[in-house]
């Protein structure tokens, strides 16, 4: 695939401004330092290839600094025992500095991850903000309770009082991935704020960026120094560091189911608290009285929002045999209308993938469904100057046993399939390791209803695919992770609940 990008440069000053210091370091107490080793990984344009920043590389030294920094301030109560409507408003002030700097995040975010501006400015940086805001509103609404216990052995003449209390679980450890960086640290970090907890933040060597800045908005926002520590780094260092800290309470990851498992066994050491929130393979039914005028683009825009970088992505296609000509001749149309190039391009519809790595990755599986059988219906193509293009692609004839419909390909590939009956589609659709999220086309509320009930997955939506607000819990069935994210579900990830009982 042949493709030039248009030149392009940050129009906003700020975006300048950050970026032309490319030394970055790590956030320790309030105080922005390098790694104690002195390593260093370059950050990288990952349509262009150019460079864009340096950013420290954290080992375990770093991590034991940071660990200490949030278990002192834990201790210390210096968060943790500040009122909630206090914690409410520096919460809330930090989404109000998301929103004041909007802008300059955005364009961070697409020189760094590469997806188009309009989707880092008018999707991804504002769900960021909206988190923050969200759970402002939960530090004051986590509540204890009385229970009215029946214990038939207290001392005469006495009563039994019974309450539980919500406390915060203590250091979490944060590690998030590559693929939207802001908003899914901003899932992690409001909450876990939201409570009381001390936190440190792990983001992705790829895309570190936007998490840097945020951590200069926390300090702006009046954020106490030890409540959020940020330490970049590679993930079997830095990562595995974290999941094996004993002084570190919580871990709360979000990535592959592969590196779930690592977590896991990593966590085992003082049986730390684990939310995982790991790959998917979603599918998406289309059935034969479904609105096409609906579903050609919410299916299109499901498998090739943001190149398919998306955990929740609609990678699995069974569509009913009536329609699927018709359905197959509308995707293709819109797949063949999207203009790849440079995210800050206001031309481009789907940027680069998030490195050469993960773009041939994605070729590979392509060329394995091929190879498997599968017919291409467009797309196919890898190129660009740094070879992380990939063209929106679309499979058909394939089947359950794929290699590429089985795996998480997590690239702008759609695997598709046809299906008589709806049992059929049912058994095809829960076939899968997976069970993060998945999607039914109908008109029919009978269909609508008994797919959401026994699809094998945490989020289904109907007529509509990658809908989110900060009130809906995120999460998965199956081999897709353990908890779930957004939402009170998120708070509760955070705290301990513990029995008071006492004779009066």
């Amino acid at each position: 695939m042949q493709l030039t990008l248009n030149p392009v440069k940050p129009n906003v000053e700020a975006t300048r401004k950050f970026l032309s210091s490319k030394d970055k370091k790590m956030l320790l107490n309030n105080e922005w330092v390098d790694a104690q080793k002195g390593g260093v990984i370059e950050t990288h344009d990952p349509a262009s290839g150019s460079l864009l920043a340096i950013i420290p590389q954290g080992t375990q030294a770093d991590v034991d600094a940071a660990v200490a920094s949030a278990k002192t301030t834990f201790e210390q109560g210096t968060w943790r025992n500040m009122l909630p409507a206090e914690r409410a408003k520096i919460l809330w002030r930090i989404g109000e500095l998301i929103d004041a700097n909007i802008d300059e995040l955005a364009e961070l975010e697409t020189l760094d991850q590469g997806k188009p501006l309009g989707v880092a400015r008018w999707a991804e940086i504002p769900g960021a903000a909206e988190q923050f805001r969200y759970f402002a509103g939960m530090c004051s609404k986590l509540e204890s309770k009385v229970i009215p216990s029946s214990i038939g052995y207290q001392p005469p003449g006495k009563r039994v009082h019974s309450y539980t209390l919500s406390e915060p679980v203590g250091v979490v450890a944060a590690i998030t991935p590559w693929n939207s960086p802001l908003i899914l640290t901003a899932m992690k970090l409001a909450p876990a704020l939201c409570v009381g907890c001390s936190v440190v933040l792990k983001p992705a060597e790829d895309t570190s960026l936007t998490a840097l800045r945020l951590g200069e908005l926390c300090i702006e926002a009046g954020l106490p120094a030890g409540a959020l520590n940020i330490v970049t780094g590679y993930g079997q260092v830095v990562g595995q560091a974290l999941a094996e800290h004993n002084d570190v309470a919580k871990i709360s990851f979000t990535g592959s189911t592969q590196t779930g498992r690592k977590i896991l066994d990593a966590a085992k050491g003082n049986l730390k608290r684990v939310t995982l929130e790991l790959g998917g393979k979603s599918p998406m039914i289309v059935l034969d009285d479904a609105d096409l005028e609906l579903a050609i683009p919410g299916v299109a825009n499901a498998a090739f929002f943001n190149g398919g970088q998306v955990c929740v992505a609609g990678t699995r296609l069974y569509v009913q045999e009536g329609i699927a000509d018709k359905l197959y001749a509308g995707i293709a149309e819109y797949a063949k209308g999207l203009t790849l190039g440079h995210g800050l391009d206001p031309a481009t519809q789907m940027g680069p993938l998030v490195n050469p790595l993960q773009a041939a990755k994605v070729y590979d599986y392509i060329q394995s469904g091929l190879a498997d059988g599968a017919k291409l219906l467009t797309g196919g193509g890898l190129g660009g100057p740094h070879s992380t293009f990939v063209e929106p692609t679309i499979l058909t004839q394939c089947h359950n046993n794929m290699k590429v419909v089985r795996e998480e390909v997590f690239g702008p590939v759609l695997s598709s399939m046809t299906f008589k009956t709806s049992d059929e589609a049912l058994a095809l659709a829960n076939d899968t390791d997976y069970g993060l999220a998945a999607s039914v086309w109908t008109q029919s509320l009978s269909h609508a209803h008994r797919f959401a009930s026994d699809i094998e997955a945490g989020t289904v939506w109907i007529n509509s695919h990658l809908m989110f607000d900060p009130s809906l819990p995120i999460g998965g069935y199956k081999q897709s992770g353990w908890g779930r994210e957004s939402g009170m579900d998120a708070v509760l990830n955070y705290v301990e609940t513990k029995t008071v009982c006492a004779v009066l």
